[in-house]
């Protein structure tokens, strides 16, 4: 599937754009946290919340009540999702950057209303962001699944920019005596820190320390 169209052809360092629908996958399956454009009453919002894949689409859950989830249902959203990996120091200030890995998608929001549908919409991201969480829960309730507004949007018109390894200077700017170099980023899970109220007799499940040790695959 072709996801390039004119709206999402990158015109500025289109060097760093790819298509490719598997280093999209692959951004959308590591970062969850993204941003939600939308119009509501001639302004533009923009939300952070959390985007799951499930296939050809991508999820995002709210309130059913919030303005997230209504100002973007049967309307036209863009959904961005975004990973710093490190500093890039140059020799001038203007050659400075960041290494980065960026999704931005476009297309209509759709709603899912049927409860079962929504209900397995959750049940997929819980154990997408959370592996091996779901069975060791209680049960939905009726009333928690009418609470919770479910969106997803079709993966069919996406970019992606991606920035990797060191500066890069202007050729003459390689003889000043500038350190020069890149800081990477790192972000990772620690510790699990118990909640206070647990049960005594209620230890952590192996899915635990899988989901810190990344273990458990997205």
């Amino acid at each position: 599937m072709n996801l390039q169209t004119e709206r999402t052809r990158v015109k500025r360092g289109n060097k760093r754009a790819t298509y490719d629908r598997d280093r999209i996958n692959a951004i959308l399956d590591s970062v969850h946290f993204c941003h939600v454009g939308y119009l509501r009453d001639g302004m533009p919002f923009v939300t952070p919340t959390l985007q799951w894949r499930d296939g050809d689409y991508v999820y995002w859950h709210g309130s059913s009540a919030s303005s997230t989830i209504r100002g973007g249902r049967g309307l036209p959203v863009c959904v961005t999702v975004a990973a710093m990996d490190g500093l890039v120091l140059a020799r001038s200030a203007f050659n400075h950057s960041v290494n980065y890995r960026a999704v931005m998608l476009l297309g209509e929001a759709e709603a899912v209303v049927d409860p079962d549908a929504k209900a397995e919409a959750l049940k997929t991201m819980i154990e997408v962001m959370f592996p091996g969480r779901w069975e060791t829960l209680r049960p939905m309730t009726a009333t928690e699944i009418k609470a919770t507004g479910v969106l997803r949007l079709k993966i069919t018109e996406a970019s992606c920019k991606i920035r990797q390894g060191g500066p890069i200077d202007e050729e003459e700017d390689y003889a000043l005596p500038i350190w020069a170099g890149e800081i990477p980023l790192q972000t990772r899970l620690a510790a699990p820190i118990p909640d206070p109220r647990n049960l005594p007799d209620v230890e952590a499940p192996a899915h635990i320390a899988d989901i810190v040790l990344g273990k458990s695959a997205t």
